[in-house]
């Protein structure tokens, strides 16, 4: 099985791009939903020893725990700690479920994947790319985000310049979404290509 790992900075549509894989018949393993459903279950308690106060009904209250971690860097550190790893085994749960069904190519959908030194974990790496003022655009048009927020989130991303370099496939999002799919299409068709080449090889 081929893992595909799909990574992109704020607001290039990676979101949009990994639901054209899922689309596609292509299982995703998408990160920032499993943190939603540990903050919800097994994180939780983690979490609240961590950082008291944080959790209510049993679910991680994201807005308490953004304020007692948003601008402390060694909290951050925490945080991740009790997160990371969680993902990462859910993860290898959904390869390994995966890979036991055949499945040619799976993809895991890593926001920060050049980041966390997650390039070693997959076989091939898709980055999902704008222009500048088309990510700027979106990403100021979602509630509660601020030029100053948007510098900051940039400040902590590898620069779109250097993941486009290290990519293996590339889908701009920025020509419209019939020539994102169409990119997304191209990647399975080449992948599979690949895999049947090596089988009859």
């Amino acid at each position: 099985m081929i893992v595909l790992g799909l990574t992109g900075s704020i607001g290039m549509g990676k979101s949009t791009t990994a639901k054209m894989f899922t689309d596609a018949g292509v299982p995703v393993h998408d990160s920032d939903e499993t943190v939603h459903r540990l903050y919800a279950g097994k994180a939780a308690p983690l979490v609240e020893a961590a950082f008291p106060g944080t959790t209510k009904a049993g679910a991680v209250d994201r807005a308490r725990l953004a304020e007692k971690v948003l601008g402390d860097p060694a909290a951050l550190k925490t945080l991740e700690a009790i997160i990371h790893p969680l993902v990462r085994a859910d993860a290898d749960a959904f390869l390994a479920r995966h890979r036991a069904a055949g499945a040619p190519i799976a993809v895991l959908d890593i926001p920060l994947l050049f980041e966390t030194g997650g390039r070693d974990r997959v076989d091939k790496v898709v980055v999902v790319t704008a222009p500048a003022e088309v990510q700027r655009s979106r990403v100021l048009e979602r509630p509660g985000m601020s030029e100053k927020k948007f510098a900051a989130i940039l400040a902590k991303q590898v620069p779109d310049e250097e993941k486009r370099r290290q990519a293996d496939f590339i889908v701009d999002t920025g020509k419209g979404f019939d020539t994102a799919r169409a990119a997304v299409e191209a990647i399975i068709a080449e992948l599979s290509g690949e895999k049947s080449g090596k089988a009859g090889s």
